[in-house]
């Protein structure tokens, strides 16, 4: 998970540098395509059918849906937005894991657990200030995404066990190419063409995201998800150190304070899970 956190937070970093050059339309649809590209190679590979009836199980289409508001809102985000912010919102997808875990995969939280959760949900709060006179909406679009991502992550979890990393990741960045194209017909701007710079930029992204996504299938199908999602705090460090020594991003003491919220929350939920764990 740690990981895979570290390649996501490189991968924001190329998308964000690349969309000041071209549309996000077109950055989706070209890094979805990529990404398709290089999962059909590694199904090729694995000898794994890609076209398969279960791909069509409710619980694929509903993952289909969430992974397609995720992608496009949470690129949205990291476009609109600066990083370290929408890292930081990305933050309380945890939280809502394991509370989705809780009510639609039966999985046991205990009052201790609920308790991270209202207080890691309250840290998302102080860094978001809706209250304050800097808060901007764009804001949420990191929120919008998040969601996505963890009901992406739930039916990931609930998906049929056949299907393998490189099926999931072949139609998530199917998905993410679809998500690309809407948004481009609604967005309206014409597509630019690809320069050397911003073609390394996109490649370079599209290798991080692509080790990312399957070290995040490899994760969420393997483990327990009590266990494993609240390292995904990792990625706030790797978020913000990239926002503030490559996008020269400011923080302040409420952002500070809730990122130490949230992670200390996502801790404890971590450490609850290991201990209702029987010793391996």
């Amino acid at each position: 998970m740690i990981a895979s956190m570290a390649a996501f937070a490189i991968e924001d970093a190329f998308l964000k540098t690349v969309t000041k050059y071209l549309p996000v339309g077109q950055v989706l649809m070209m890094f979805g395509a990529g990404g398709l590209c290089v999962f059909a190679l590694m199904a090729r590979r694995a000898r794994v059918t890609i076209f398969q009836a279960k791909v069509l199980t409710q619980s694929m289409l509903f993952r289909a849906v969430f992974e397609f508001f995720g992608r496009l809102f949470y690129i949205l985000a990291i476009a609109l937005t600066p990083m370290s912010s929408a890292t930081a919102i990305l933050q309380s997808a945890p939280f809502f894991v394991v509370l989705g875990a809780r009510i639609f995969l039966r999985e046991k939280v205990d009052a201790k657990t609920w308790l991270a959760i209202l207080v890691g949900l309250l840290g998302v709060m102080i860094i978001l200030r809706p209250s304050a006179e800097d808060f901007s909406s764009m804001s949420l679009l990191a929120v919008v995404g998040t969601l996505g991502f963890v009901g992406r992550d739930l039916f990931s979890r609930a998906a049929p066990p056949t299907l393998t990393k490189e099926v999931l990741g072949f139609y998530g960045f199917t998905t993410m190419m679809i998500a690309g194209a809407c948004f481009a017909v609604w967005d309206g701007k014409p597509f630019v063409a690809l320069q050397s710079q911003q073609f390394l930029m996109l490649s370079a992204a599209l290798m991080a995201g692509v080790f990312g996504y399957t070290a995040l299938m490899i994760a969420m199908r393997t483990g327990s998800i009590g266990a494993v999602t609240p390292y995904r705090y990792s990625r706030l460090l790797f978020g913000i150190s990239i926002g503030v020594l490559v996008f020269e991003e400011q923080l302040d003491a409420p952002m500070l304070l809730g990122c130490a919220v949230v992670i200390g929350a996502g801790l404890f939920i971590g450490w609850q899970s290991q201990r209702r764990q029987p010793a391996q």
